[in-house]
């Protein structure tokens, strides 16, 4: 560390300290400091100097230039006397000590830096520094200057001093009035905002409420239409199987193609209102959940006999992979038959030629299981992928518009699967196919898995 002597002025008297304050803004002044820089430096210097200055008389304030860091700053030497004076009364050594505590905290609040050099018989040493603002680079001869006009500038007698810190002080009142204008400001713009925002939540709540009704009454709506038109429907479709069985006599072809196209009709609409019952029913939270052993191979086998009437085996094969998952799992196993069964009959529907291939896969690390059904039919494309979870969403493709479905099945999977503590995930090629996943927990979550039973009913 580099310091260059910048003044020297001695603190014998009160009249000195004024002077060290006059000083010490006028350097700063010179250095490039700030209006309120300059007068936080003269406070804190007046303050420790005058701490120095009751000491005794011989205090000295030597102002210099120094470099730490790589940055210059202006740093203040204050030491006080002790000589000629004696040792003050015990009351005046206390006030002493009291007013050169308030100095160091002065100066601590308003310098970068105030250091204390006890130093020896009680003439201590105070040292208070602040960093030149980052523009301003003093060199040697720019020093020999500020030295030559603190030279030529005289000292102000203290009324005129007196009267400086009285516009600082004026100057600092106005600036804390002004800050205290935009801080009141302020405070009135952020309760014109609180006002406005307990409006808005007021309003969210409003139609949070209406939504919950509409919902309510849209649940209410499905399921009493559905329980409408379910007895109609199976009237229908066994009317219609008795045309065709020939129950009252024979039909011309004409009869029969039109009693079956009656008989497809409805059955799409049956199949319709049984998804729009399950929704409402899991909307409402009237669904429940069972939890029971679930062996993977016992439900491929139910699921391989209960879709075989769908497949068309000359255009495609339906496959069931050997998982080779032997210890059961506790879920739902109707509600999982329901995701898979809509997985692959969706698979079959849309796969002109090729296979449907459905296998399943435990992972250890996460504790899941994974049913996938693969296919390699007309394929999603990226845009579509999450459409095909909105209810009654539907793709344009000409195999589509021949198999059409009702829009809710992927819906109520990806609904069912979040009941059963799992999720829905689906990656597709057009073109080339499509796989489904279900990923579940071994264990139904807020459920025990059962202990398994003997064969006399017992609990093993």
């Amino acid at each position: 560390m580099t310091a260059q002597r910048i003044l020297n002025v001695g603190l014998d008297s009160d009249q000195d300290v004024v002077l060290v304050r006059q000083r010490a803004r006028q350097i700063s002044a010179l250095l490039g400091f700030s209006q309120q820089d300059q007068v936080r430096i003269g406070t804190a210097v007046s303050e420790v100097a005058r701490g120095a200055s009751h000491q005794g008389p011989g205090g000295r304030a030597l102002f210099q230039l120094c470099e730490r860091d790589g940055r210059q700053h202006l740093e203040v030497l204050l030491s006080g006397g002790g000589a000629g004076r004696g040792r003050p009364a015990a009351t005046d050594e206390n006030e002493t000590e009291s007013l050169r505590e308030l100095a160091i905290i002065t100066a601590h609040r308003l310098m970068d830096a105030c250091e204390v050099d006890p130093g020896e018989a009680g003439a201590s040493t105070i040292t208070v520094r602040k960093m030149l603002p980052r523009h301003e680079h003093v060199t040697s001869a720019r020093l020999a200057e500020i030295g030559a006009r603190l030279a030529d500038t005289p000292a102000s007698n203290p009324v005129h001093e007196l009267q400086l810190q009285n516009q600082e002080l004026l100057s600092t009142l106005a600036e804390l009035r002004e800050r205290q204008d935009d801080l009141m400001s302020l405070t009135r713009e952020l309760e014109d905002t609180n006002r406005g925002i307990v409006a808005l939540y007021a309003e969210i709540e409003d139609k949070a409420e209406r939504l919950r009704r509409a919902d309510e009454m849209k649940s209410r709506f499905l399921s009493n239409t559905s329980h409408e038109l379910r007895t109609p429907l199976s009237s229908i479709r066994a009317l219609a199987q008795l045309l065709l069985d020939r129950m009252d006599g024979d039909l011309t072809e004409e009869q029969e193609r039109q009693v079956k196209f009656i008989s497809t009709a409805a059955a799409d609409l049956s199949e319709l209102v049984n998804d729009l019952l399950d929704l409402a029913k899991i909307e409402a939270g009237r669904v429940e959940v069972h939890a029971e052993p679930v062996v993977v191979e016992n439900l491929f086998r139910a699921l391989k006999g209960m879709l075989r009437p769908l497949v068309d085996e000359a255009r495609v094969e339906l496959i069931f992979e050997p998982s080779g998952i032997e210890e059961p799992f506790y879920s739902d196993e109707g509600k999982i038959s329901q995701i898979l069964r809509n997985f692959i009959s969706n698979a079959l529907k849309f796969t002109e030629h090729g296979s449907v291939l459905v296998f399943a896969a435990h992972d250890p690390e996460a504790d899941t299981i994974a049913f996938a059904v693969a296919d390699t039919g007309i394929g999603i494309s990226h845009d579509n992928l999450q459409l095909i979870f909105e209810e009654f969403s539907q793709i344009e493709h000409p195999l589509q518009r021949r198999s059409k479905g009702t829009g809710l099945g992927l819906p109520l999977c990806r609904k069912l699967a979040d009941l059963l503590g799992g999720r829905v995930d689906v990656s597709s090629t057009p073109g080339v196919g499509s796989t489904f996943t279900l990923t579940l927990p071994r264990t139904l979550p807020n459920t025990s898995p059962k202990p398994p039973m003997d064969p006399d009913g017992t609990a093993s």
